[in-house]
């Protein structure tokens, strides 16, 4: 049977050059959650280059999961792979298995607990800075209280103070400007321009740094219990014992982890914070849980299955803002989509909230409903339905890390504080490469007793 050529509908508002650039920086949700009404594969220009959008999740999850055919590249790899590395999250299909087998001891549960001591330290270190009818900046305290977690995990021992204050500006830049430049020509992104300069410049310091504490700790040559000092340690038995990363992978490895591992955090508390607001009911209920787990102390990791609730919200925070909200891949060879050929060379947009906000996948999309990850809920629903860590060999690796974080935030802030959201909030949403965060979320800490 021949299939017919992929002739997909073209999501309305595109512009010349930018394409849908416009719809997808300044209302990313509401354009996504538009999408599905097209159709079942809809086609959004990506500055220049026409990308396919699957809005059923059967064909995300196809093209999740057969990473061979539908390879890591497009508008949005081919700027991280300039920008931060060829890392195990932006590998083409030929290197991933490698890299992966490599990295995965780093997030071996056992290791696991011992970063999340660091977590626990950080939570009840940021909750504690917090005081009475002070409003805080809620996702620029957790992305520091992020930042400075992964940056003690990957480096342990170190002037954390130092770290956080040579990293985070730089990190902000290059979060906030690799959304905007997979829509500019890359004759533009070359050309003199003052933020052409200052990207370059904070891509240049995250490059220096990294590479300063990567060499001090295999100058070292012992385990420290952190994230680097395994990369560095560990040998692929496929490949015998020269098998290791070299520093320039190691490099890599650690840059992808800063630059995601905290701002994704941050924004999915930020969220999960805002939409209690919002809520009371489950507002309570949390509080209720936490209060009869914690009794009062910070939360450990050997709470979290004790905290059901407080897992439910964090995931469904992230099926309504999911940070890894648009990446692209490219299809390797003839394949088909939704009964459509599709050529090799074509670009395929892995957009989670355009089936996350699918009225025909989950009901009500747009209500806020932890309990709809009630077990006996969520065990209907289809392969591909979340998809907020990907899915498939390139399921994010940090996935237990963010959780684990994650749900020890929210917990911490939850036992301690009532949040009021303060004048001058502004939570439209701000497209970062890999979340979407809250512009402006104001947050008056009212301190809980009882």
């Amino acid at each position: 049977m021949v299939l017919p050529t992929c002739n997909a509908p073209v999501a309305p508002g595109a512009l010349p050059v930018i394409g849908h650039a416009w719809p997808l920086v300044r209302r990313p949700l509401q354009f996504a959650r538009q999408l599905s009404d097209q159709g079942e594969l809809v086609e959004v220009r990506l500055g220049g280059v026409r990308a396919l959008v699957p809005c059923r999740p059967e064909l995300l999850w196809r093209v999740l999961t057969d990473d061979r055919i539908f390879d890591k590249g497009g508008p949005f790899f081919d700027r991280v792979r300039a920008t931060i590395g060829n890392g195990v999250g932006s590998c083409a299909f030929g290197e991933h298995r490698r890299q992966r087998r490599l990295i995965q001891p780093s997030f071996h549960p056992a290791r696991l607990a011992g970063y999340a001591t660091v977590m626990e330290q950080e939570a009840a270190a940021l909750v504690g800075g917090w005081r009475e009818s002070r409003a805080v900046d809620a996702y620029q305290e957790l992305f520091g209280a992020a930042l400075r977690t992964v940056l003690r995990t990957l480096f342990a021992a170190r002037d954390t103070d130092a770290m956080v204050d040579r990293f985070r500006s730089p990190v902000e830049m290059v979060l906030h400007q690799l959304t905007f430049r997979m829509f500019v020509p890359p004759l533009l992104q070359r050309l003199p321009l003052p933020v052409n300069r200052r990207f370059d410049h904070a891509v240049g310091e995250l490059r220096r740094g990294i590479a300063d504490l990567v060499a001090e700790l295999r100058h070292g040559g012992t385990d420290r219990g952190d994230l680097v000092s395994v990369l560095i340690a560990t040998r692929d038995d496929e490949d015998g014992a020269e098998g290791g990363l070299e520093d320039d992978e190691i490099h890599d490895q650690v840059l992808t982890l800063v630059a995601a591992g905290a701002d994704s955090v941050a924004a999915t508390v930020s969220w999960a914070l805002y939409l209690l607001h919002d809520h009371p009911n489950v507002r309570d209920q949390l509080e209720d849980e936490v209060d009869t787990v914690l009794a009062g102390r910070p939360a450990g990791v050997g709470d979290i299955p004790d905290l059901p609730c407080t897992v439910r919200v964090i995931t469904e925070a992230l099926r309504l803002y999911p940070p890894r909200w648009l990446f692209t891949r490219v299809t390797t060879d003839d394949t088909e989509l939704a009964g459509r050929h599709l050529p090799p060379g074509t670009t395929v947009a892995f957009c989670a909230p355009a089936v996350h906000r699918n009225p025909s996948v989950h009901r009500c999309p747009d209500v806020f409903d932890p309990d709809r990850w009630l077990p006996e809920r969520a065990r209907g629903l289809p392969r591909g339905a979340f998809a907020a860590f990907g899915g498939g060999a390139r399921k994010c690796a940090g996935e237990a890390y963010g959780l684990t974080e994650s749900t020890l935030l929210l917990s911490t802030i939850i036992a301690r504080c009532r949040l009021r959201l303060a004048p001058g909030s502004e939570a439209r949403p701000v497209a970062l490469s890999t979340a979407l965060r809250p512009r402006r979320l104001l947050l008056e800490v009212t301190t809980r007793r009882g």
